[in-house]
């Protein structure tokens, strides 16, 4: 299956075994990308993790 980058529009073949919520590096332009649907394969930009410090 195969995708393309929401950001540089490269073409991005999705491992065989790929599961929804997995994380993929574009590797035209180095994006991390979230798998957010098998069927049809669709992907997008995965949300910046942000640290809380505790709170």
């Amino acid at each position: 299956m195969k995708v393309a980058c929401v950001v540089c529009e490269a073409e991005i073949t999705l491992p065989s075994g790929a599961v929804v919520g997995e994380l993929l590096i574009c590797p035209d332009c180095g994006t991390e990308l979230e798998i957010v649907s098998l069927d049809p394969p669709t992907v997008e930009e995965a949300p910046q993790v942000e640290e809380d410090w505790g709170e």
